[in-house]
Formats: C-alpha cells, structure tokens, sequence
C-alpha cells in the first residue's frame, strides 16, 4: 500500500509550542481492499533524531551519560536514565553532522569515525519522530564529568564502562532508553567486526 491508499478529510494544530500537536481525521484503506471507517488521530511532532553509542575499541568501553527525563517521572527507577548521545536534526543539517556536534557538547568526546546503524521509528503509533542510530569510534582515556548547555537546562554525567558491563546493566533493566537498548545490542553482536575495522594492525 501507498500514501495513495489514504485520504485525509481534515488537519488541525491542537498546539503549537516548543513542540506540536496535530489532530488528523482520515481513512486508509483496509487489507480487503474496501475503506476503513473515518478515524480521529492526534499526532506528536517533534521533529527527527540523531543519536550515538559512542565507542572506544582499543579499551573496549562506551560512554553512556546520565540525565534528568520529564518522560521518565513515573519509570520504576526515577527520572534519570542512562542514555546515548543524542539531539535533533535541524533544517539543513545532516544526522552525522548532528552525532559529531552532539558528542562534544554532551560527552566532552570527539567522534573519528562512525558506522550507520539503523534508522527507525520511536513511535508510529502517536508521532512521526525518527532516530538515525550511529556508532562512533572515540579515544576515551580523558572521558568523564559533567557536559551539557546550560542554557538549555542540561545536566548531563558521562559514564565511561566496559562494554561488558554496559550490556550486565543492559541485562538487568538498569538501561531503558530505546537507543541505547538497540545500540548496545548492535555492539554486542558486532564487536569483533567493529574491531577488525577500528583497531590498528599488529
């Protein structure tokens, strides 16, 4: 099925502030080929993302940040997650341009190198957002402390772990961010490949 398999009636904003919200009223064409009945959607637009496990192959470690998520008030472990580096895609700019920025002024870290991942939707059940998922190749012998904007109310702590560890707390539940739960598990199942590539010859 095509775009050409839906009719939209009408579009409205709901709101319109740092982010927006749409209400939609539509049909789509059904499986049997007949129509569906008209149906009222509401729509998150927050526009699309860029994130980044960054990794460190000659010390086989990551660096997860820690920060404050208004999202994760009612999580069972609080408010602060451990996540990947991250930020969104303004006009005009490309994911990786993104991840590179994103690293120095989230993690303190430089990227060399980075590998596309996957590119995926958070939730297409309520918003349009996409992730353009990245791992990238960092020197992690100085990683560590506190980054962010502060004039964007960030308050960001790098964890610099083994990659096994990462993957224990993976394991445990202790990491519940999307991005970083597809991230790891790439790594996991690719290290030695992300090795092979990154790690200087003998």
């Amino acid at each position: 099925m095509t775009n050409a398999d839906v009719e939209i009636f009408e579009k409205t904003i709901c709101f319109e502030g740092f982010f927006r919200l749409e209400r939609y009223c539509l049909r789509h064409r059904l499986f049997s080929g007949e129509w569906s009945h008209p149906l009222m959607r509401e729509i998150f637009e927050r526009g699309h993302a860029a994130a980044v496990l960054p990794y460190d192959p000659i010390r086989d470690e990551v660096i997860l940040i820690e920060q404050f998520r208004v999202g994760a008030l009612t999580a069972p472990d609080g408010p602060w997650l451990l996540e990947i580096v991250a930020g969104m895609i303004d006009a005009d700019e490309t994911a990786q341009a993104v991840v590179i920025r994103e690293s120095l002024e989230e993690a303190g870290c430089v990227m060399t190198d980075l590998i596309p991942l996957y590119d995926f939707l958070v939730s297409p059940g309520g918003t349009t957002e996409r992730i353009a998922l990245f791992c990238g190749r960092v020197d992690v012998t100085h990683a560590g402390g506190v980054h962010g904007v502060s004039e964007e109310g960030e308050d960001i702590k790098v964890h610099v772990i083994k990659l096994d560890a990462a993957l224990a707390l993976l394991q445990s539940g202790k990491i519940n961010s999307a991005s970083a739960i597809i991230a790891l598990q790439w790594l996991a199942l690719k290290r030695h490949h992300v090795q092979s590539l990154w790690l200087p010859e003998q």
